[in-house]
């Protein structure tokens, strides 16, 4: 089932989440539903506060990226077969020399901005089954799984980029947070309250 996609603006996108548990009620259920939401909105990867629920959960499928033939062939074959679900992630370390790279958020539409990102990580993560695993990962993939980790941590990728970036993008972001956008998938808008005078 495709679930709405929740815009900025929206309280959940700024909470730090919960850790859940393996009796977390529909849990198979809702992986599946994320996926299907994120491919149907062509996402590489969705946070569980992305759906309105603020839980430390994500997903990742970098295989999109395999289709652009400026990464190397060794770089393309594992991005194409990258998908991996996280539960209760911790990163331990982020390392190297911060590179820039162009992103873009589903919560976000039609916003993209250069952020500066580590290119190691080193994750502790429970798997779909609440085996847990601790793994290094590199370049692309390591950002994608950075910029879903910062849902879960109530950071978005707006958050990382410059005074002047965010106040040229802020009617950008008003809009979106008021629903005065176009987007071929489902949202959520944020309810604004009506302030009396």
């Amino acid at each position: 089932m495709i679930l709405p996609i929740v815009a900025y603006g929206d309280p959940v996108l700024k909470k730090k989440a919960t850790e859940i548990t393996s009796e977390y009620v529909d849990l198979k259920s809702l992986i599946a539903n994320m996926y299907e939401t994120m491919y149907g909105a062509y996402g590489v990867g969705l946070a569980a506060p992305q759906i309105g629920l603020s839980i430390r959960l994500f997903l990742v499928d970098t295989s999109p990226f395999a289709e652009d033939e400026s990464y190397s062939e060794p770089e393309r074959k594992a991005l194409k077969s990258f998908k991996k679900t996280f539960i209760n992630p911790e990163i331990l370390e982020e390392t190297g020399e911060e590179w820039t790279f162009n992103e873009g958020c589903l919560s976000i539409p039609n916003v993209r901005e250069d952020v500066l990102r580590k290119p190691h990580i080193k994750i502790r993560y429970q798997d779909e089954n609440f085996d847990t695993h601790i793994q290094e990962f590199d370049g692309l993939i390591a950002r994608v799984i950075q910029h879903e980790y910062d849902h879960i941590e109530g950071v978005l990728f707006t958050d990382k980029v410059s005074t002047l970036k965010k106040r040229l993008i802020k009617s950008k972001l008003t809009s979106i947070s008021k629903g005065k956008i176009n987007v071929d998938y489902r949202m959520r808008f944020p309810k604004i309250s009506k302030k009396r005078f």
